[in-house]
């Protein structure tokens, strides 16, 4: 039998214990992964951007 649907992949009782821990180690992964990306980068980097909003280089563009 070939699956109509995403909804008939999912709704298969045997499988449904795999498709959950499949996606809680994607999950996982990527929330590692981006943790990983966010304390690799050096402190200067965000040491520039702390400061982003209160930069006044670049006027503001009102059309009051």
């Amino acid at each position: 039998m070939i699956p109509q649907s995403f909804r008939d992949i999912l709704s298969n009782s045997e499988n449904t214990g795999l498709f959950q821990t499949l996606a809680l180690v994607i999950f996982l992964l990527f929330f590692i992964g981006i943790v990983i990306y966010v304390f690799s980068r050096p402190k200067k980097y965000y040491r520039e951007e702390e400061n982003a909003p209160l930069d006044d280089d670049q006027p503001f563009n009102s059309n009051h």
